[in-house]
């Protein structure tokens, strides 16, 4: 590497996949633990293309996650207020 360029780090998102997986939908985030552990593992050994990947994705897979969980909550609310 060449002393004036820095290497990027790319975010991991892993503490929002592991409250996707726990809160949201766990299938995906599942996957997006995997993304966010390969993104790390990437970073840790230099490789800043891959992180950058797989960074992306974990923060895709995160988004999904995430609005799945709050539909399937509002769901959950509108059936459990109908059914009195």
């Amino acid at each position: 590497m060449e002393a004036g360029r820095s290497q990027s780090v790319a975010p991991s998102y892993l503490g929002w996949s592991i409250f996707n997986t726990l809160c949201c939908c766990l299938p995906i985030g599942i996957a997006a633990i995997v993304c966010s552990c390969r993104a790390q593992n990437a970073n840790t050994a230099g490789e800043s293309a891959i992180a950058q990947d797989a960074s992306r994705t974990a923060k895709i897979l995160n988004v999904i996650g995430l609005v799945c969980g709050i539909i399937l909550l509002i769901i959950i609310i509108a059936f459990k207020t109908t059914q009195k």
